[in-house]
C-alpha cells in the first residue's frame, strides 16, 4: 500500500550533515512515509551512507544519478514518489520529531492542498523562530495571495521545505522544478502549484531547522547580468500569478505592491552572521530533557517521564497559539478538573505557587480565553481557612480551539504510552491501575 507521505531529500556532498538530516526523518512520530534519498553524483561518502540507511530501514529508497543539479534531482525523486503528500528537506537541515505529523494532521483536518509552516533559522549555535501567516483556519487562494503580497520575497513563501504538497495536484498539472534556473526555482514551483491549489492552511509552529550556510545572492558565482535576467524572469512568474488570481481591477489596484517584489528580492531572506533578533542558543527552543532520567528506573523517573512526554505534545500547541508552556498546562488542568473551588486547591493540583498561578490566570484572562473571579463566603458561612475565597473559572469562546487541540494532545500521549499493547494487556493495565489508584487514595484521603 502506498505511503501517506513521500519525503524527498536531494543529496550532494552532504557527508557531514546527512546523518543528522536522515535521523530526524526516521525518528518522526508519524511513521507512514517513504524517504527518498536522491544522490546527485556525490564524490564523498554521501552515496554509501544513503545505501546504508536503505539497508537498515525499508522505508528508505535511494536514487544514484549523475550530477545535474538540485532541481533535476528533486524531479527524479518526484518521478519515483508514491505518497499522497510530498514533503521536501535539504540535506544540511533537519526537522522536529513532530514535523510530518503536524503537517499531515493540518492538511487532513482542513482538507487543504497546501500547508505552510513556521521554521527555525540556525546560524552557528544560535536559533530564531521565523513565522509568517498568523491567521487560523482555511485560506482561499486569494486570501493566501494577499498575505504573500505583504512579504513577496520572504523565505516563508519562497522555499519548498516548510510546506506539504498534494502529489495528485503536482502530477495532474505536470509540475516540476525548472532546471534552467540556478536561483528561485523553489519559488516558481510554488507559484505554479498555487495556481492549481484551492485551499491553504498555515501551521503556526516551527517544524524545520534551516541552517544558514548557503551563500547569499550577492556571493553566488552567477554573473551580474545573469542574476538580473533570472530576477526579471522570476518576477514575470510572480506578476503572472497575480494576474490569474486577481481580476483586472484588483490587479491594477495592487500593481505597485506586486512590483515591490523586485525591491524585496534584492536579498535572499538572509540573516546577519552574528546574533539574530530574538535568537536563543540552539537546543533551548524546546524544553530540555534529562537523558539519564528518561532512561532511569524508579517512581521519580516514572513521574518525570510522564511529565516530559506530555510536555512534548503540549509544546506545539503553545507555539501555535502564542502561549507559554505553563499557560498551556494550566488550560489543560482547568479543562480536566472542571470544578475548581479555590486557588489553594488549584495551586496544589497544578504544582504552581499561588503567585505564579494568579499571574498565569491573569494572562489567560487577558488573552480572552478564560474569565475567573474570587468571592468571599456568604455572611452565614463559617469562615474556615479553606473557604475564605471561592474561585470560579469559565472558559470563553477563544479557548475552544485550544481545548480541542489539548484533547488531541492527550490522545497522542496515550497512543505513545500504549503503543504495541494488545487488547488483553490494556485490560490488565486498566485493572492494575485501578488497584494502584485505590491504594493511593486510601492513604491520601
Amino acid at each position: 500500500m502506498p505511503p501517506t507521505v513521500s519525503i524527498i531529500v536531494p543529496v550532494y556532498q552532504a557527508e557531514k550533515t546527512l546523518q543528522r538530516c536522515v535521523d530526524s526523518v526516521l525518528r518522526q512520530e508519524y511513521r507512514d512515509f517513504e524517504l527518498i534519498l536522491a544522490d546527485d553524483g556525490s564524490s564523498d561518502g554521501s552515496g554509501p551512507l544513503c545505501d546504508a540507511y536503505a539497508a537498515q530501514d525499508c522505508r528508505v529508497r535511494v536514487i544514484h544519478k549523475d550530477n545535474t543539479g538540485v532541481s533535476d534531482t528533486r524531479n527524479a525523486a518526484l518521478d519515483l514518489a508514491e505518497g499522497t503528500y510530498i514533503q521536501f528537506l535539504d540535506s544540511d537541515d533537519w526537522i522536529t520529531p513532530d514535523a510530518t505529523k503536524l503537517l499531515v494532521r493540518t492538511a487532513q483536518a482542513n482538507r487543504c492542498d497546501l500547508v505552510i509552516a513556521d521554521f527555525y533559522r540556525v546560524v552557528g549555535e544560535r536559533v530564531s523562530h521565523k513565522s509568517g501567516i498568523e491567521e487560523d483556519g482555511v485560506l482561499t487562494r486569494e486570501e493566501f495571495a494577499e498575505h504573500m503580497m505583504e512579504n513577496p520575497a520572504d523565505f516563508y513563501y519562497g522555499v519548498i521545505w516548510n510546506k506539504l504538497y498534494r502529489r495528485e495536484l503536482i502530477e495532474a498539472n505536470h509540475l516540476r522544478m525548472d532546471t534552467s534556473l540556478s536561483w528561485c526555482e523553489d519559488f516558481i514551483f510554488n507559484l505554479e502549484y498555487m495556481l492549481h491549489a484551492e485551499t491553504f492552511a498555515a501551521l503556526r509552529a516551527p517544524i524545520y531547522y534551516y541552517v544558514k550556510t548557503k551563500g547569499s545572492l550577492v556571493s553566488q558565482t552567477a554573473s551580474f547580468p545573469k542574476t538580473i535576467r533570472i530576477k526579471l524572469r522570476v518576477f514575470e512568474y510572480y506578476a503572472n500569478f497575480y494576474k490569474h488570481v486577481l481580476d483586472e481591477k484588483e490587479y491594477e489596484k495592487n500593481r505597485l505592491q506586486v512590483y515591490r517584489f523586485l525591491l524585496d528580492s534584492a536579498g535572499d531572506g538572509g540573516v546577519p552572521p552574528a546574533i539574530l533578533p530574538g535568537a536563543q542558543r540552539l537546543g533551548d527552543e524546546r524544553s530540555s530533557v534529562c537523558t539519564e532520567a528518561v532512561s532511569g528506573e524508579g517512581v521519580l523517573t516514572d513521574i518525570y517521564r510522564s511529565r516530559k512526554l506530555l510536555d512534548r505534545y503540549l509544546e506545539p500547541i503553545a507555539l501555535q497559539n502564542d502561549l507559554t508552556l505553563p499557560e498551556t498546562r494550566l488550560l489543560l488542568y482547568l479543562n480536566h478538573i472542571r470544578q475548581v473551588d479555590s486557588k489553594r486547591k488549584l495551586s496544589d493540583f497544578t504544582g504552581m505557587s499561588r503567585s505564579v498561578l494568579t499571574l498565569t490566570l491573569q494572562k489567560l484572562a487577558a488573552r480572552g480565553m478564560i474569565r475567573f473571579e474570587e468571592s468571599r463566603p456568604s455572611r452565614g458561612e463559617r469562615p474556615h481557612r479553606s473557604s475564605r475565597r471561592k474561585l470560579a473559572v469559565t472558559f470563553l469562546p477563544a479557548a475552544q480551539p485550544v481545548l480541542a487541540q489539548l484533547s488531541g494532545a492527550l490522545s497522542d500521549y496515550d497512543q505513545t504510552r500504549f503503543s504495541g499493547f494488545s487488547a488483553d494487556e490494556l485490560v490488565q493495565y486498566a485493572y492494575l491501575s485501578s488497584k494502584i489508584k485505590e491504594n493511593m487514595r486510601r492513604v491520601l484521603q
